[in-house]
């Protein structure tokens, strides 16, 4: 009997491998794509995140590609090091026999030398990161004359993040024999371009796009007050919310790192989960969130693709998604099984162009909250302390603490003794976000007018459709700000400068 798989093309020894990964039937983009390719067609396929696009263009690089060749053959050109190292995960785990690995991934913060002396030895797959690819380039180590196979992966991502001009210049770089396969969510003007200028005529596949966020998910928006960071704002409201499992999706392993300690800091069950983790440590941090002993996660986008649980209560979009449809992915993770969820975005006033652009693509206005106060946190904490005593009387051991009451009795009112005892719990349990200094605020309104929206008043350089390449966030976790502090996006934005 024919596998799905195998009316696709792919070899038995390949299929094999795959159900043991428990990948039995493709997904639509795989069934699209991989007939296409394994027959020398180039491809643009546009979908989203999730969809099973790294299968459908590495089935086919595995299949056709000479391992005993030490040449590079394949190059895979992605946005960030997190997407690099899964997409160079996920084909290994598409492998079976080969001793010492066929695939190289190169980005910045790693040892070019090593790096250096890995392609020298011979490798025949590279995944890498704009910026350190054009650096190995540029000092002869990644020869491109013989790549059979191209693949430029999250097109739109690189675009959003000033990478294509050195996307160019790599394709540019190329054999005109090699195949290449392009993925992209959106198709923006200078993606086209791209696919004109390098593709022969290639075939266009896509996927469906998800559908409209569910109504049962409550979607709020917070606008950061002047005076404030990201990371002051989040406080107040997760003590407010006191979510049960939320993931809170931020830009890069930095911010991860940085915004997870300061969670931790405040007495939170919270923990971090990016492309730095191994496998092993991946999965026992996803069995710990599932066993609700860690409440918080926090992620960045690559790495959360992992990340799918049933219980969860919160989505946290710290750093804003750069599209509408990865918007849509990220709520679309609370809310299931029937049961309602709450997604809540943090958002600077320049970003109100994009929380409109979301608006339209959900077919909704989300609601605009204002920043808890501190007596409304208090006055949450006391429903707290009282919906615990209330469930503690309700039980059988407070008949265990009656001879203590009786005695406390000869000296005091009861209800005095009460008092004490709920001033006790309270103290004890008192938010820690409470005793910390709360930062200048100027203006706390959060106001937000969508008639504002008809005209961007953002700087010239800073209007949608055009790439910034700084911001003025200066917060771990911001969105154009971070890439300062990104390796990979330094190294590139530094080989466009030695070009010109």
């Amino acid at each position: 009997m024919t596998t799905p798989f195998a009316s696709l093309g792919i070899s038995e020894k390949i299929i094999a491998q795959l159900e043991k990964l428990g990948i039995t039937e493709p997904t639509n983009i795989q069934a699209q794509a991989i007939p296409e390719l394994l027959a020398g067609r180039d491809v643009v396929g546009q979908s989203q995140t999730g969809t099973g696009k790294t299968a459908a263009f590495s089935l086919p690089i595995l299949e056709r590609i000479d391992f005993q060749k030490p040449a590079v053959q394949a190059l895979i050109l992605t946005p960030t090091r997190e997407l690099a190292m899964q997409v160079s995960e996920a084909m290994k785990t598409f492998i079976t026999s080969e001793r010492r690995s066929p695939i190289l991934t190169v980005y910045g913060g790693q040892s070019i030398e090593q790096q250096i002396r890995r392609l020298e030895s011979g490798v025949p797959i590279v995944v890498g990161t704009p910026g350190r690819v054009i650096d190995l380039i540029n000092r002869g180590r990644l020869r491109l004359d013989q790549v059979d196979w191209f693949v430029l992966d999250e097109a739109d991502e690189m675009l959003s993040m000033g990478f294509i001009d050195d996307v160019e210049l790599v394709m540019s770089k190329l054999p005109e024999t090699k195949q290449t396969a392009l993925f992209s969510a959106t198709m923006a003007p200078q993606i086209r371009s791209l696919v004109n200028r390098f593709l022969k005529d290639p075939i266009i596949v896509t996927v469906e796009q998800p559908k409209a966020a569910p109504n049962r998910i409550n979607q709020q928006v917070y606008f950061v007050p002047r005076g404030w960071t990201k990371a002051q704002m989040l406080q107040p409201i997760m003590e407010l919310e006191q979510p049960e499992s939320a993931i809170i999706f931020v830009r890069t392993r930095k911010a991860a790192a940085d915004l997870t300690s300061q969670l931790q800091g405040a007495g939170h069950s919270a923990d971090e989960y990016h492309g730095d983790l191994t496998q092993t440590q991946r999965e026992r941090l996803l069995h710990r969130f599932r066993q609700c002993k860690v409440r918080w996660i926090v992620a960045t986008d690559i790495a959360a693709r992992g990340l799918d649980v049933d219980h969860l209560t919160h989505v946290i979009n710290y750093d804003m998604p750069d599209s509408p449809e990865n918007y849509i992915h990220r709520i679309g993770r609370t809310g299931r099984a029937g049961k309602e969820g709450t997604a809540i975005s943090l958002i600077h006033p320049m970003d109100r162009r994009k929380l409109q652009t979301i608006e339209r693509r959900v077919r909704q206005d989300l609601t605009i909250c204002q920043v808890p106060t501190r007596a409304q946190i208090e006055a949450k904490h006391m429903e707290k302390v009282q919906s615990d005593i209330l469930e503690a009387l309700a039980g059988e051991r407070v008949a265990s603490f009656l001879p203590i009451i009786a005695q406390l009795g000869e000296g005091y009112d009861v209800h005095t003794i009460a008092a004490a005892a709920l001033q006790l719990i309270y103290d004890r349990t008192r938010p820690a976000y409470l005793d910390m200094e709360e930062p200048t605020v100027q203006d706390r309104g959060d106001r937000y007018d969508r008639r504002d929206d008809r005209r961007d008043s953002r700087p010239r350089g800073q209007r949608a459709g055009k790439p910034v390449l700084r911001g003025n966030n200066s917060e771990g976790g911001g969105e154009r700000a971070n890439r300062s502090d990104d390796r990979d996006y330094q190294e590139a934005r530094g080989s466009s400068r030695r070009r010109r």
